[in-house]
């Protein structure tokens, strides 16, 4: 498993070999979301700050290993080959009670 950095902080990581993360991280569709999904508010990235990908330390690895067996039991058969992403901060788009906030 690989983790993506932007200024020091996690901010992704996969369960891609070292060539397949480098390929997802710089990929322009990624880089894009980053720019546009938000934490707090702030985007992931700001389009200029360096990244930096490197092998996920055990708590990231762990993280994702319990994020991947909770979706394994929601979605049995719909699982497509490939690498799986997560992020490892609250993203703005993705919160549950955003219906919540409007009312």
């Amino acid at each position: 498993m690989y983790t993506l950095e932007i200024d020091g902080t996690p901010v992704a990581v996969t369960d891609a070999d070292e060539a397949g993360a480098q390929e997802i991280f710089a990929s322009d569709d990624f880089r894009e979301d980053l720019r546009t999904l938000t934490s707090d508010g702030k985007p992931l990235w700001n389009g200029t700050s360096a990244f930096t990908v490197r092998p996920a330390n055990d708590d990231e690895s762990d993280l994702f290993e319990e994020a991947v067996v909770e979706e394994d039991e929601d979605d049995a058969d719909d699982e497509e080959p490939g690498f799986e992403v997560m992020f490892l901060v609250p993203v703005d788009q993705f919160g549950e009670d955003d219906d919540e906030d409007e009312a």
